[in-house]
């Protein structure tokens, strides 16, 4: 890329803003490499892309985030769809505070139940009812298809080797 924020010489991509804004930085701080931010600029500028997509496609089902990340841990654990607590803290990333507070407020709505743990007496088992699995699969065939409009202009081969990409670099967060 130039300083002018065109592209470099050869390239098909159209300038986008992270191009401006990286051409700036090299304008304005010769001495810093900014190669990083034509990255992870464009990564963060398409994660609040993401964020209002998901947003949009969970209000249409008549969900929050946090609902659908509850839901979803539920439905991905096989029939009969259910986990502990603590199971759904370790997946959603809340305290157990937090997670008590969202299976009291999902079961009020009718969309989780809570039924004794048969390996323990003393513990809990949260399960999807009839009506969660309907909204959480409705909202996920919702969120696929908003996904899958933001990555359109992809290619599955492009899809494979971005997602490679990516994985090496959250690798080291997940270690």
């Amino acid at each position: 890329m130039d300083l002018t924020g065109a592209p470099p010489a050869g390239t098909l991509a159209p300038a986008d803003e992270v191009d401006r804004i990286v051409a700036a930085w090299r304008r304005e701080r010769r001495d810093l490499d900014v190669a990083p931010l034509e990255v992870l600029s464009r990564v963060s500028r398409l994660a609040r892309h993401l964020d209002r997509a998901r947003r949009a496609a969970f209000a249409r089902h008549d969900l929050e985030t946090w609902e659908f990340d509850v839901l979803s841990a539920l439905r991905r654990a096989g029939s009969p769809y259910e986990l502990s607590p603590g199971a759904l803290v370790t997946q959603t990333l809340v305290t157990s505070g937090t997670m008590t507070n969202r299976i009291d407020r999902l079961e009020e709505h009718g969309l989780v139940s809570r039924h004794p743990s048969p390996d323990d007496r003393r513990g809990v088992l949260v399960r999807l009812t009839p009506a969660g699995l309907a909204k959480v699969d409705d909202a996920m065939a919702d969120l696929v298809g908003e996904e899958h409009a933001i990555l359109g202009a992809l290619g599955a081969h492009e899809l494979d080797t971005l997602a490679t990409l990516l994985r090496t670099v959250l690798g080291q967060f997940d270690a």
